[in-house]
């Protein structure tokens, strides 16, 4: 959950660490997928609508699966232009439908390369519109639930509060390259810009050993997470990536 009332936190299990790829779409290419591989946990592949064609998903299912990185899928607002940064109306239906055709499209990769679907995390201005909305959520959750996976979102918004009601298991996220606002809001860039590596380092260690993120204006927040995302189209998100990955190599793990 969110708060501005920090409390001390014990050891905890060491979280994953995830990032967005295959988000490219025909000769274009964006991130540093094969390079982030070395780092993650987890890839979060882009479906089509926002980023991703056919070869991207195809290749990027491949190169994953090789190195043992569990893959989930992406789905974003069908927005090319935008880069699936630009809010839309939709219905409920039109959420349910639009992640359905996307998950069911890296579905097919995932069969053709015999592994699983890990989760589902939504993409961009989808992400924060279902972090708001409870009756687009619970479309949203209805395909998680459909496809027997978790939902990746974050913790204390309708992301965790409709995965709950409706039975779906909830992963919550930490974000080491985008800033947060006083209520635990995430200030989303139409374009990314350079994180400081050292600067991620400190955020991860601090809430690890603290349990405590700082806001833009100096609000302490807890942030309920399990996985860590670093985006992979920023500038230096390979360096951000290792040194996060650096400092949860490290951490301290709970007692089994």
């Amino acid at each position: 959950m969110l708060s501005s009332s920090p409390e001390p936190r014990t050891a905890v299990s060491v979280p994953s660490l995830n990032s967005d790829m295959g988000e490219a779409f025909g000769l274009h290419t964006f991130g540093n997928d094969l390079n982030l591989m070395t780092y993650v946990d987890v890839a979060n592949v882009a479906c089509g609508f926002h980023s991703g064609d056919p070869e991207a998903m195809a290749e990027t299912v491949r190169e994953a699966a090789a190195r043992g990185v569990k893959i989930g899928a992406h789905p974003g607002l069908p927005d090319l232009v935008g880069f699936g940064r630009r809010e839309m109306k939709l219905t409920a239906q039109e959420v349910e439908n639009l992640l359905t055709y996307q998950v069911g499209a890296l579905t097919g990769f995932l069969r053709a390369a015999e592994v699983p679907l890990n989760h589902i995390k939504p993409h961009g201005s989808l992400y924060g519109m279902l972090a708001r909305d409870p009756e687009l959520m619970t479309a949203a959750a209805a395909v998680a639930a459909r496809f027997e996976v978790p939902f990746y979102g974050l913790a204390g918004t309708e992301h965790q509060k409709v995965c709950e009601s409706q039975g779906v298991p909830f992963v919550g996220e930490l974000y080491v390259d985008l800033n947060y606002g006083p209520g635990g809001e995430l200030l989303i860039q139409r374009r990314p810009e350079p994180t400081d590596p050292q600067a991620a380092a400190e955020r991860v260690r601090r809430v690890l050993q603290e349990g405590v993120v700082e806001a833009v204006d100096g609000t302490l927040l807890t942030i309920a997470f399990e996985s860590i995302c670093v985006h992979s189209d920023a500038p230096n998100s390979v360096q951000v990536a290792a040194a996060v990955r650096d400092v949860l190599d490290g951490a301290p793990r709970a007692a089994s």
